[in-house]
């Protein structure tokens, strides 16, 4: 016997497909960037979280130490990213964003904003505020887990 689809359920299901939609029209302005998305996520962790090992960048990014090193070969080739030896562990390799990275990630999140705000023009005051307390919503459901 199937289960009734409860009211969780279908809003599960169209928030999943909505997010899914507006991700894949952002995504459109990374592929301007010329980084691929696998090296793009590994860059913003870089940026935004600062430098670290190629171990602990493959943890945060969810793939094998291998996988990392492989990325972030390209992104030193592209002049996005520098790899230094780790002072405290001369096996290890710290990984840092330049400031050429710094600044392609960052033109990317500026284009991802314009072509989000560009979506949001057409709304009513009404709904921009109804939409603001949604993103308010869903930044405190993330900080729970």
């Amino acid at each position: 016997m199937a289960k009734k689809a409860t009211a969780d359920d279908e809003l599960s299901a169209r928030f999943h497909s909505a997010i899914l939609h507006l991700l894949r029209r952002l995504a459109q302005e990374d592929r301007a960037s010329g980084v691929t998305p696998a090296r793009l996520s590994a860059l913003s962790v870089l940026v935004f979280g600062g430098e670290r090992t190629i171990g602990s960048l493959a943890s945060a990014e969810g793939v094998t130490p291998p996988t990392m090193t492989r990325l972030v070969a390209g992104l030193v080739a592209d002049g996005l990213v520098e790899r230094d030896g780790d002072p405290a562990d001369r096996r290890a390799v710290r990984v840092r964003a330049t400031p050429a990275g710094r600044d392609r990630l960052l033109a990317g999140r500026d284009r991802r904003v314009t072509a989000l705000r560009e979506l949001l023009a057409p709304l009513s005051a009404k709904e921009r505020r109804r939409l603001d307390q949604a993103a308010v919503i869903v930044e405190r459901m993330l900080a729970e887990r």
